[in-house]
């Protein structure tokens, strides 16, 4: 990794954006990936905005390594203010677009984000998992091992 892209990844770990649970979200998505162990949880708020549907804010968790960390509050920056199909038609690379080019072994964190993203905006997040928090000191990790991230809807993303 070039040392530009090193200090941007660094500095949005040290100052993450929008992380953490949302309780009113309207969305949640959940992914992970087997190859590295990383899983990230996204929540999206909607609002009306001039009589369209846009994404007010964005969250997420994830049990990752830094740059999951730092595409994550990058992309999450990105989304205020977008249509459920711009959001949609983002991909990994650019949601990481302002980290700067990610090196090939980094890209599945980036793809890891756009997973997240993808199911949240699916349209399938169940009512149990917008009105029924898990359990307190329950980590995303644990809930995805016990099958109950989400409501029970996770996925895990191969990367090849």
């Amino acid at each position: 990794m070039n040392d530009d892209l090193q200090a941007r990844i660094e500095e949005a770990v040290r100052n993450p954006r929008n992380i953490g649970e949302m309780t009113d979200a309207d969305a949640i998505g959940t992914v992970g990936s087997a190859d590295c162990g990383d899983m990230l949880r996204m929540w999206v708020k909607f609002k009306e905005e001039d009589g369209r549907k846009v994404i007010d804010r964005a969250t997420f968790q994830t049990f990752g390594c830094q740059t999951a960390i730092a595409v994550a509050s990058v992309a999450t920056e990105m989304l205020a203010g977008k249509t459920v199909a711009e959001a949609q038609s983002l991909s990994g690379a650019e949601l990481a677009a302002p980290l700067g080019a990610l090196p090939p072994v980094k890209i599945h964190c980036a793809q890891l984000v756009e997973g997240a993203l993808r199911m949240a905006l699916s349209g399938e997040t169940p009512d149990a998992a917008k009105t029924e928090p898990p359990a307190a000191g329950q980590t995303l990790l644990g809930q995805l091992n016990a099958g109950q991230s989400s409501g029970g809807k996770s996925r895990i993303v191969l990367d090849t």
